[in-house]
């Protein structure tokens, strides 16, 4: 015997589309009057009309695309106005000049994020520029003198690394904090690591300060998320793995030279085929790291109107590398 169920009103929320985009299903479904509302308006941008502030904009000497830039210029390409920071100025200003590549309004500022009178400054001279902050991207991070051994550990590198990566981060939040509050909204993205969470073999994750660095900012993200969730402040970290950046490649390149006698060429072709090795998620052709690209990408995701729900989230972006366990040969 044929059961029929009983038809449900739905819910006030939702409402036919009165465009719909392709493949949302048959034209008969429910679509969300929201969702219905953006089909219906002209493309943009999801993060367009924002003001993000991106720390660590710049770029360090190398083949590809580091962390800091590839967010800047997502934000561009998503129609936020972008303020690029960084210690070199002239690289941020070269950020700054292909973000308005992208038609975006950008500028670039100098700022030296262990100190709180440039962090005061800096925060001063975004909200001249662009009046208010909608987004701020904290992509801080520093590893040069590094080490996964113990015994090797400087605690002149191991304090200023600290001193860059959890107190710059927490100075810079302490400081953009107020004008989020003051408005009621607002979006912070602390960029940390999934050597924060993971050991690797032979200190592929990183060493003891980077790793340490790392885990306090996941704290900080965390606390912050809770204490600012009244003011409609979302704050989330990203955790990249294993990426084909310069702060990942070079320096590690650079050790291998010195320790083996190398050129930097092959040396970069060791580490980057010792860190495709590790990764889980495999691409056309095999396993293979990933990019700030990846990084950038779901920075704005948590930076849009598309995550409004998440707050206080530790996000992998690893291709999987946080679900293994145990240890996987062959890292760099």
């Amino acid at each position: 015997q044929e059961v029929r169920l009983p038809t449900l009103p739905r819910p006030p929320h939702f409402a036919m589309a009165s465009k719909r985009a392709p493949g949302d299903g048959p034209s008969d479904e429910p679509v969300p009057a929201e969702k219905a509302a953006r089909f219906a308006e002209p493309a943009r941008g999801v993060l367009a009309g924002k003001a993000a502030l991106v720390v660590g904009a710049g770029q360090q000497a190398g083949a590809t695309l580091g962390n800091g830039r590839a967010a800047a210029l997502a934000f561009a390409r998503e129609g936020a106005r972008v303020c690029c920071v960084d210690r070199d100025l002239a690289s941020c200003e070269e950020t700054a000049a292909q973000c308005r590549a992208l038609g975006a309004e950008a500028a670039a500022l100098q700022a030296d994020v262990a100190s709180e009178t440039s962090v005061e400054a800096m925060v001063a001279g975004c909200l001249e520029k662009f009046g208010t902050i909608d987004i701020l991207h904290n992509n801080v991070g520093i590893a040069e003198g590094d080490t996964s051994d113990l015994s090797e550990v400087s605690l002149e590198v191991f304090d200023r690394i600290t001193c860059v990566n959890t107190t710059g981060m927490l100075l810079v939040c302490k400081h953009v904090l107020p004008v989020m509050r003051k408005k009621r909204s607002g979006n912070i993205i602390n960029i940390s690591s999934i050597g924060s969470i993971l050991t690797l073999p032979s200190g592929g994750g990183g060493g003891y300060a980077y790793k340490m660095s790392k885990a306090a900012v996941n704290t900080l993200t965390t606390n912050l998320a809770m204490e600012n969730a009244k003011y409609g402040i979302r704050v989330n970290a990203i955790l990249p793995g294993l990426m084909d950046t310069p702060l990942s490649i070079e320096r590690r390149a650079k050790a291998l030279c010195e320790k083996e006698g190398l050129g930097m060429d092959e040396a970069r072709d060791r580490v980057r085929k010792a860190r495709n090795a590790q990764v889980p998620l495999h691409g056309s052709s095999g396993p293979a790291m990933g990019s700030a690209t990846d990084t950038a990408e779901a920075a704005c995701f948590l930076a849009s109107e598309r995550a409004r729900f998440i707050t206080g989230v530790l996000l992998p972006v690893d291709g999987g590398q946080c679900v293994v366990t145990g240890c996987l040969p062959g890292a760099a």
